[in-house]
């Protein structure tokens, strides 16, 4: 079978006196039937491209399965009486969210189980299933949680009575994928944000149960369309956190959870270019900023006083702070320090680090716990450590591990490596390199490598155990993540330093790391691989037209490759949004900026690697047509006889198919494709 051929069309785009051909812009019309018929035929063409690595394919999906326990039970985070968790039986595709209840974590074995909520029974056969926020009420009987069947960004509001197991008529459409559902202390009213018509979060509206949601009241509207809206609670239940952002401003008003028909009380008025968030702690406010203190810096003031500002401790421009999680006897603090996470302990008014002992790690504070627990319960993982619960006493500090999480197979970690290298970035930056590889991989000469990075947002890519990556690295391969600026591994200005004009900093970092592999004997572009989703698949898209010749195989999914089009159409999800990430191409330095790196407009007549291109026809993040476009661009031009392959998730979004296992099957024919170009 030949590769479909997309018909041109002719279209121009004309802006600051420059011109650009689009002659695939016809492929934004997903209900033009052509456009259907193409996609439809791109993954016909895929079906026959990967019909040879069919065994392949399923002997990794297999080596996959293998790793996959009988069951995995997160530990339960307490909350009075009631202690919640979730797990995962091998055969299902989704979670159970569970509880017991009882006095105290030892008498759990022995306590009843009450389901919350089973997304397996939700599940209808493949079809697509997200839910994604769930909140109890202050009485633990009445769940409320968001679901979604179409991998929209759009999502329904459901509220489930745990007495009688039904579901309430109150039930709500159009509500965001996240931060957008908090209960009320008396439970009579619930809070939620609905999207627009370019699912961008901005309207804040309050419900009484019972009540027919026409008779909702509208709470506030976020009405700059580069701004987004969320709600939080405090971890007190206290106050309802109500947060209008930017990228690089934020703003945040305050509602007392036990008079929820009072109006927000703002805490500080937007800014251009602070960024702060709030919590509640004790009598008092604490308040994350930027202001004067790039890294961020952590201030106090009464409840009753809020334009009163005091130092919690001295800033400390080598250390990040991310967030603060208070709890009655002491105040976590997590942030990143030297390229790592990092948790902190406030307490009697000293800072006291947590100390860990992999050179490599990853450390977090489980979401969700009790303001009054005793015993906080922090996450830990590496590259060849498992995720492994720790609960801290506050009071004394003292350390106890609850759960190491089940690796099915012969798993011994003394058979792998993990390290941290650094690559010399073309203006002089050392860029850092996570390196997991199985002992002996690299004894006799380069070997077949996996590079990654993403870079944006100030994302970080940290290491994290995954089991279904063992039988990779039991084939040799070697798998890196490039921390390139554009995310904030080393803070702030890591962030900065990759974004607006300083973009090209991410994509030639990432360059600098793939020569300095094959500079130091790790691979060769014969044996190397790159991967990248999202903003990672421009970055890997990007790459391709700057450096390809440095890969054998691309593999970019759900790619966002075509940026000046997409930060010129303000009537596209999210457009808005991202003006302070790319820049606003309205701008001629800007437009000329993005221009300069935006995969699709950078096309050129010469060899590219094999690829290996994602996308989701339901996208609300990165449209179809961004890949569907490059990929037809890429066809006509490209002088090579690699392989280029796109594949449609028809039913699906930004995230992919729903379920573990269609997760792994996607995950298994990605690999074999990858594997079979590097002749693994």
């Amino acid at each position: 079978m030949k590769p479909p051929v997309a018909k041109r069309i002719n279209h121009i785009h004309e802006l600051h006196g420059d011109v650009r051909k689009d002659e695939y812009y016809w492929l934004r019309d997903r209900d033009n039937p052509e456009v259907i018929e193409y996609l439809k035929q791109e993954n016909q063409y895929y079906n026959e491209i990967m019909r040879p690595l069919e065994v392949k394919t399923e002997s990794i999906f297999q080596s996959m399965l293998d790793r996959v326990p009988e069951s995995e039970v997160n530990v339960p985070v307490q909350h009075g009486q009631y202690f919640y968790y979730s797990r995962l039986e091998k055969e299902k595709q989704y979670p159970t969210y569970a509880r017991k209840t009882t006095t105290s974590r030892e008498l759990l074995p022995n306590a009843k189980e009450e389901i919350v909520l089973d997304l397996n029974e939700l599940a209808v056969d493949d079809e697509y299933l997200s839910v994604t926020v769930q909140r109890m009420n202050t009485d633990h009987n009445l769940l409320a949680y968001l679901e979604n069947r179409d991998g929209t960004d759009r999502y329904t509001l459901y509220i489930k009575n745990l007495e009688t197991g039904e579901l309430l008529p109150d039930q709500i459409p159009n509500v965001y994928i996240f931060g957008s559902l908090e209960w009320s202390q008396c439970s009579n009213y619930i809070f939620y944000i609905t999207v627009d018509e370019n699912q961008r979060p901005h309207q804040l509206w309050r419900h009484q149960l019972g009540s027919n949601i026409e008779t909702d009241e509208l709470i506030y509207e976020e009405k700059d369309t580069t701004f987004t809206l969320f709600i939080s609670k405090s971890m007190s239940r206290k106050y309802i956190f109500v947060h209008s952002g930017s990228k690089t401003t934020s703003e945040v008003s305050l509602i007392d959870a036990d008079f929820p028909l009072e109006p927000p009380k703002l805490v500080d008025q937007r800014r251009d270019g602070v960024e702060y968030d709030v919590e509640h702690w004790e009598e008092q406010f604490l308040i994350l900023t930027n202001e004067e203190a790039s890294n961020f810096q952590l201030l106090k003031c009464p409840v009753d006083n809020l334009d009163s500002r005091e130092e919690v401790f001295e800033y400390n421009k080598k250390r990040y702070i991310q967030a603060i999680y208070p709890f009655r006897n002491a105040l976590l603090i997590f942030g990143r320090e030297n390229g790592l996470t990092q948790l902190w302990i406030l307490r009697n008014g000293n800072l006291e680090k947590v100390q860990w002992d992999e050179p490599l790690y990853t450390v977090s504070v489980i979401s969700n716990q009790s303001y009054d627990a005793d015993e906080v319960l922090i996450q830990y993982e590496s590259f060849l450590t498992p995720k492994t619960t720790y609960g801290i006493d506050l009071l004394t500090g003292e350390r106890r591990q609850l759960q190491v999480a089940p690796v099915s197979g012969d798993y011994d970690p003394s058979r792998f490596r993990q390290k941290q290298i650094w690559a010399k970035a073309e203006d002089g930056v050392e860029v850092p390199l996570a390196v997991v590889y199985q002992e002996g991989a690299l004894d006799h000469g380069p070997a077949p490598l996996i590079l990654y990075g993403y870079g944006s947002y100030g994302a970080n890519s940290d290491p994290r155990f995954s089991p279904y990556r063992l039988p990779l690295l039991e084939k040799g391969i070697v798998f890196v993540t490039a921390q390139v600026r554009g995310g904030s591994e080393m803070g702030k200005n890591w962030y900065e330093d990759g974004k607006m004009q300083n973009k090209r900093n991410t994509f030639t970092d990432f360059i600098a790391a793939a020569k300095y592999l094959i500079e130091q004997g790790y691979t060769t572009p014969s044996k190397m691989a790159a991967r990248g989703g999202s903003a990672g698949g421009l970055l890997v898209g990007a790459v391709a037209n700057m450096a390809g010749e440095l890969f054998q195989v691309i593999v970019p999914e759900v790619p966002f490759v075509d940026v000046v089009t997409t930060m010129l159409d303000e009537t596209i999800p999210l457009t808005t949004l991202e003006w302070d990430e790319w820049g606003d191409p309205r701008n001629q330095e800007d437009y000329f900026y993005i221009k300069s790196y935006s995969p699709y407009d950078n096309v050129e007549a010469k060899d590219y690697p094999h690829m290996y291109v994602t996308t989701g026809l339901n996208d609300p993040r990165v449209a179809y047509w961004e890949p569907a476009k490059w990929v037809a661009r890429l066809r006509s031009m490209k002088t090579d006889d690699n392989t280029l392959v796109l594949k449609t998730n028809m039913g699906a979004g930004h995230f992919g198919a729903s379920g573990r296992f269609n997760h792994l099957k996607e995950a298994a024919a990605c690999y074999a494709f990858i594997l079979d170009k590097l002749d693994v």
